[in-house]
């Protein structure tokens, strides 16, 4: 429960509403170790404490990297630090996304909005290991291009990483040349083998809720289809009860779920 103190290295825009927090331990022996799709309690001092998920790359031997969106006192303060500055920080917690269990496999990942930042450590970890994996599908989309997480990095995972990238937006300046249109249209055209293939999906629920109704049109069963569901958490060690999600607390037996375990209560705004 007491958070391990951190310096603020560099606080990078992504877009209008979305930073990129990079910290590093004071002491470098509390660095952390974490694997793909867990996440940390970030602490503000004097103001207050939020889950966000882990965005870094988690073989290389450099700071974490935290990508969120500025939407309450805790990420409105979080967005006003400046190098040197310090944060707090208890973690990791949570569970991860099934990497081991898609080698051998086509993986598609389908991300929105900000929902790419839990997913980008697994793309590291599947760039690094490539040659253990079939076809790899990103399929991304955004509110319009300016909100669009980790352009210059989409550009090189397409260009040097053998993976297969699908960008749409909902609305589209008049500069655009991509895709328009919702998450799902995409992945109705996705070229990924159904019957082999691991999903990994984070987003909105409204978003998840209709690309996993995709999937599953597609053929792709349900438990190879991972969902990241992240609410109400507040304590992180399933202590406090906020975040209890039908029979699972979030903040253990999550953030990812395998979605035939928790199927008949996705998306009920109420849970």
């Amino acid at each position: 429960m007491l958070p391990i103190r951190h310096r603020i290295r560099q606080l990078r825009d992504e877009t209008g509403d979305a930073f990129t927090l990079e910290i590093e331990p004071i002491n470098a022996g509390n660095r952390c170790s974490f694997v793909p799709g867990q996440f940390n309690m970030l602490y503000v001092f004097g103001v207050g404490e939020v889950p966000i998920s882990i965005s870094s790359d988690p073989v290389a031997d450099k700071s974490l990297e935290h990508t969120t969106r500025v939407v309450g006192l805790v990420t409105s303060a979080m967005r006003q630090l400046k190098h040197g500055d310090i944060i707090g920080v208890r973690g990791p917690f949570g569970n991860h996304w099934p990497l081991a269990g898609a080698i051998g496999r086509d993986v598609v990942i389908v991300a929105g909005g900000i929902g790419l930042a839990p997913l980008r450590p697994a793309l590291y970890q599947l760039i690094a290991n490539r040659e253990k994996y079939r076809r790899i599908v990103l399929v991304y989309g955004s509110r319009a291009p300016e909100d669009l997480l980790y352009r210059d990095e989409l550009e090189q995972w397409r260009d040097k990483s053998d993976l297969e990238i699908y960008v749409t937006v909902d609305r589209a300046s008049t500069d655009w040349r991509g895709n328009v249109g919702i998450v799902s249209t995409l992945l109705a055209r996705a070229p990924f083998d159904p019957s082999n293939v691991v999903a990994m999906v984070c987003g909105p629920e409204v978003m998840m809720r209709f690309a996993v109704i995709e999937l599953l049109k597609r053929g792709v069963t349900p438990d190879r289809t991972h969902v990241f569901v992240q609410r109400n958490m507040k304590c992180a060690i399933g202590f406090c009860g906020h975040c209890q999600y039908g029979p699972h607390f979030i903040c253990k037996d999550g953030p990812i779920f395998r979605f035939d375990a928790v199927e008949p209560i996705f998306g009920k705004a109420e849970l």
